[in-house]
């Protein structure tokens, strides 16, 4: 008789097929679906929750040892763009935790990327442990990132934006011993950790804390003056070479600076300067913990055409578990880099989901959709800046990362306004200094013109009681 190759069915995949298991998640979704329908608008908090609230802002403020950045204490649930405090409150959510909610509140694909993580045998994996959608995690990142030209063979997972990046300067490092300076912009933000701080060209996020790693500066791109800013970093970055011969491991780049105040790169401007770096032999690092899936591309290397340059790239926040892409040359030979975890079963499962929705609802492309929301919420914020004279400044961010300037940019202003969206509904963040600004990340994904509308109505709200406490 002839063998059978078809292998007997898994208990996991037995599991999954189960007819219990199949109708708990109809349930659930249908629950989840009709609970989340009733949340479609902003809406202010129930008095009767009031005090209930004020309590978990106290609890909140002593077990901390400081107050929150702002009263924002999830019910954990919501729809969209909008999500429902504990107050009972909702608000247009257009910060997405910085980014991280990139398919907006109790989305029906990450409840069930959830559910499914949660039949899973474990809830972390890590390096003794990885179920079969790490792998599928790391295929997926690889295959994106080579799509047009970029050879970065070999992946990492890991748990946050900060890790990846250190394991990005450990790869480089490695590499370029015994280099140890590293390169990077002005108000670049790499992440907290020790050796993070280092870069991030903050000081106070260094207050007390030994200088890990030799970095020097260059100017980012003025959009007011890029023939001359591209200049002032070329020029800059050939003094730097030739003050420290051989001794630069890294050339670390945000191609939109984040924290920065979202600052939009160019191929123009970083090829001036990536050419000189490559004939030095300095490897090249994006930082796209933040700017991953926000522009026409779903990296911004590939939104400039920066595709030869890349190195060393490191993602995160959209993704749910953050990662480290870089070149076959980088694969380290010797143990630098290993986690006990790598990332949670749902935060693999739920950025798998997240890949598959960017890709559906055709956020990439020059006409596609993050293109065309930035359009629609540029051409809105110009109008509320004539309305709003001297409120609001421009530029106006890129792709899915939108920002703009208030007032005279000053952090007491912005923190003002900031405070006033967040009343009437709207939630952005800071971001850059001198000037300070504010910034969006509305969920690419979800996101509509009627969301956009909601939010300049609600952003114009908030402008109008600005102007009539500065008056």
């Amino acid at each position: 008789m002839p063998v059978s190759t078809t292998p007997s069915p898994l208990h996991a995949e037995s599991l999954q097929d189960d007819p219990r298991i199949i109708e708990a998640k109809r349930l659930i979704a249908a629950a989840v679906s009709d609970h989340a329908a009733k949340i479609d608008s902003v809406s202010p908090p129930q008095a009767e929750r009031g005090e209930h609230y004020q309590s978990i802002i106290a609890d909140y403020t002593r077990d901390r040892g400081a107050p929150p950045i702002w009263p924002y204490f999830s019910s954990g649930m919501g729809n969209g763009p909008y999500v429902e405090l504990a107050d009972g409150s909702v608000k247009l959510d257009f910060i997405g935790g910085i980014g991280v909610h990139g398919c907006g509140h109790s989305h029906p694909d990450m409840v069930a990327a959830s559910v499914d993580a949660a039949l899973e045998d474990t809830v972390m994996q890590g390096n003794l442990q990885q179920n079969v959608p790490s792998v599928q995690m790391l295929s997926r990142l690889t295959t994106l990132a080579c799509e047009s030209g970029a050879a970065l063979a070999h992946a990492i997972l890991s748990t946050s934006g900060a890790m990846a990046n250190e394991n990005a300067l450990k790869l480089a490092f490695h590499h370029a011993q015994p280099a140890s300076r590293v390169i990077a912009f002005d108000n670049a933000f790499a992440g907290r950790s020790i050796a993070m701080a280092a870069v991030t060209d903050r000081p106070a996020y260094r207050d007390g804390i030994p200088t890990a790693i030799n970095v020097d500066y260059l100017p980012f791109l003025d959009p007011h003056d890029p023939a001359g800013s591209t200049k002032r970093a070329t020029d800059t970055l050939k003094k730097l070479l030739a003050r420290n011969p051989k001794q630069y491991a890294a050339f670390w780049a945000e191609p939109i600076a984040g924290e920065g105040g979202y600052y939009p790169g160019s191929h123009d401007f970083f090829a001036a300067l990536c050419r000189p770096l490559r004939a030095a032999g300095i490897p090249i690092i994006f930082d796209e913990i933040q700017s991953f899936s926000r522009t026409s591309r779903p990296f911004a290397f590939q939104h400039y055409g920066l595709d030869e340059f890349a190195d060393i790239v490191t993602i995160g926040k959209i993704t749910q578990v953050c990662a480290t892409l870089y070149r076959k040359e980088f694969h380290p030979t010797a143990p630098i880099i290993s986690q006990t975890f790598t990332g949670s079963t749902a935060a693999i499962r739920a950025g798998l989901k997240t890949l598959d929705l960017l890709e559906s609802s055709g956020c990439f492309g020059d006409e596609g959709g993050n293109a065309r929301r930035h359009q629609y919420f540029a051409a809105a914020m110009e109008k509320l800046a004539q309305k709003h004279e001297g409120l609001i400044g421009g530029p106006y961010g890129e792709g899915m990362m939108m920002v703009f300037t208030p007032g005279d940019g000053s952090l007491e202003q912005a923190k003002m306004l900031m405070g006033l969206l967040f009343d009437v509904g709207l939630l952005g963040f800071l971001c850059g200094a001198a000037p300070t600004r504010i910034r969006f990340l509305p969920p690419p994904t979800i996101t509509t013109n009627a969301h956009i509308d909601t939010a300049i109505e609600l952003l114009d709200q908030g402008l109008t009681q600005m102007k009539a406490k500065l008056s």
